[in-house]
């Protein structure tokens, strides 16, 4: 009984209630799902006493209300008597009253607003970005905008070559941007010199925080959605981070971001196609001395969870006609492995791996180097944070370098190292002599 209580698709009721048809609504609308009638929230027969009319009314009722077809069946449990409801999962949507309802885990909730156009729209088949925006012409579209996209796509070679050279109209209806003779909210979004005209929130915010609470600076980005690409990583890159300045030889100066540019590049085409535009809040980049962060207001798709993310996974983007036209572009890739590769390039540079995490209605992509507040908020001691920040810089460490860094003895850098390796901090290739180096766990 327990086991079942577990399941998002089973509830218990003492007594039948008119307030109940919501929770037929609710799962015609999920996954389906079995009302019990007659026991009670810890899953103890109660028994029902007026199961026979019930019977016979609860089918006709639900037909004539919700427009659906259930079935209802009788059971005994200790000479007790209670009903079950078997609802299945309806293709398209389910009204009670005017009224839409889904089951969502153990609760129900009434979609509102964006929610219940995104319900109404997925029931369809459809997506934000492919419903139509009336009174929205080719001839209204960023010139600029066009430009950047046929000379990306003709260095992608992922559009064919002949309709580059197209007219705008028909390239719009090469990237599936245009439904009937209207363009989609896809179209407006990637080309419109002033999206926010008709999607509130189409911009991306940017702040330069000394602490959680202390905005030193800030800009904005708007335009069409594939200017805001460039123009943000390059805000990004020029304003917002400091390069860190290192020599090769006498004379050659290399110059190193803080984080690599391919990783930023790829938080932010994620954060622009997988954003729920319908929500009117920006993309938000919060860069602060030693670690940045992505948001973006959206959510994975049904069942998946942060895991999915870490490995390789299907590319499920929540608005496909956006993504599409970045991957057209040579933007962003099709195979779902924009995450893998941004804990790779930040694995290549010796920085701690990305968290991906969901804050505030949104998901987030968090970046951090290896800083001496890094390590502390690790729980590392005060006097082995150096040998950290020398290895994450350097990508490995020797007994010897720690010697001469630090200005400690031998038995000290050994017992430095041997305490990082026992707590899980360094790992040590070969065994002994010259041979034997430190690298940061994950590196």
């Amino acid at each position: 009984m327990s086991t079942a209580r577990e399941q998002q698709n089973i509830e218990w009721k003492e007594s039948w209630r008119e307030e109940y048809f919501k929770w037929i609504c609710g799962f015609a609308n999920a996954q389906g799902g079995r009302i019990y009638i007659g026991k009670n929230d810890d899953g103890q027969m109660v028994g029902l006493p007026n199961i026979r009319k019930l019977l016979e009314d609860l089918p006709n009722q639900v037909r004539d209300l919700l427009g659906i077809l259930v079935e209802v069946n009788r059971h005994e449990e200790g000479g007790l008597e209670y009903l079950e409801i078997v609802v299945d999962p309806y293709p398209y949507p389910i009204s009670y009253r005017g009224q839409y309802h889904y089951r969502s885990g153990s609760t129900k909730q009434e979609f509102k607003g964006p929610a219940l156009s995104a319900f109404l729209l997925q029931k369809q088949g459809k997506h934000w970005d492919g419903v139509p925006v009336p009174g929205v012409t080719a001839a209204a579209l960023s010139a600029e905008a066009f430009d950047l996209f046929r000379q990306r796509a003709a260095k992608s070679g992922r559009v064919d070559e002949q309709v580059l050279h197209d007219s705008r109209e028909a390239l719009l209806e090469n990237l599936n941007l245009v439904d009937g003779d209207y363009l989609k909210r896809a179209a407006v979004l990637l080309f419109h010199p002033t999206p926010e005209k008709f999607i509130t929130g189409a911009y991306v915010k940017i702040g330069f925080f000394a602490t959680d609470d202390d905005l030193r600076y800030q800009d904005e980005v708007h335009g069409p959605l594939l200017l805001q690409v460039e123009r943000t990583l390059d805000l990004l890159q020029t304003k917002y981070t400091k390069a860190q300045v290192r020599y090769e030889g006498a004379r050659r100066r290399v110059e190193e971001p803080p984080f690599p540019a391919a990783a930023l590049r790829e938080a932010l085409l994620n954060a622009l196609a997988h954003k729920d535009y319908s929500g009117g809040t920006p993309v938000q980049i919060s860069v602060y001395e030693h670690h940045l962060q992505f948001w973006n207001e959206g959510h994975l798709p049904d069942s998946w969870t942060v895991a999915n993310l870490l490995r390789k996974h299907p590319s499920k983007p929540f608005n496909p006609d956006v993504a599409n036209t970045l991957f057209r572009a040579g933007y962003i890739e099709s195979w779902g492995r924009g995450t893998l590769k941004i804990l790779s390039e930040c694995r290549a540079v010796h920085l701690p791996a990305p968290r991906f995490y969901f804050e505030a209605s949104g998901f987030v992509v968090a970046f951090a180097e290896y800083s001496p507040a890094y390590w502390q908020q690790q729980g590392v001691r005060a006097d082995l944070v150096p040998v950290l920040l020398y290895t994450g810089q350097h990508g490995s460490v020797t007994n010897t370098l720690v010697q001469q860094q630090l200005g400690v003895s031998k038995p000290t850098a050994t017992r430095y190292l041997g305490e990082l390796e026992k707590g899980g901090y360094l790992q040590k290739t070969g065994t002994r002599g010259a041979g034997t180096e430190y690298r940061l766990i994950g590196s």
